[in-house]
């Protein structure tokens, strides 16, 4: 039998730039409930970026770093036989857009020195010049894909 599907949340956009994914950064930024805390260090990361450039758009950056991050392919575990194939898949779009989050936010709290909202503001500026440490994970999840590309047969 198969499992019960799980129901899509259904995020509102934040007040500020009316954006859904920004909401969800917002959410994923957030610990231990403290919503106040994870929006109010988010927006000061896009205020960061408009203060170094004021060219920039803080929007426009922080999205094309969530889709400079976005994998598109990653590798998943199948046991055939009694061995383990770690086989290259094509990447779904919600769970691009959670990686790339995922990504972004842990290598702004990986790195250290400095408040959570500068880091953040490096991270989401390298990412959209496609550097960074986010950038490296995506490269490093799309070299073992294309490494593991002869199991591809073993897709389901």
């Amino acid at each position: 039998m198969r499992r019960k599907l799980n129901k899509k949340s259904i995020v509102a956009p934040d007040s500020k730039y009316d954006s859904e994914l920004l909401a969800r950064f917002i959410n994923s930024v957030m610990l231990d409930g403290k919503k106040t805390t994870a929006r109010t260090v988010v927006y000061a990361a896009l205020d960061e970026i408009r203060k170094r450039d004021e060219k920039l758009d803080p929007m426009v950056v922080f999205e094309t770093a969530i889709t400079n991050v976005s994998p598109s392919v990653e590798v998943r575990s199948r046991r055939v036989g009694g061995a383990n194939y770690q086989v290259p898949r094509e990447v779904r779009p919600e769970r691009r857009r959670s990686l790339a989050l995922r990504w972004i936010i842990g290598a702004a709290r990986g790195s250290k020195g400095k408040p959570m909202h500068m880091k953040l503001a490096d991270e989401l500026i390298a990412a959209s010049n496609n550097q960074g440490t986010a950038i490296k994970k995506r490269e490093d999840v799309q070299r073992m894909a294309e490494s593991n590309r002869a199991f591809a047969h073993l897709a389901w």
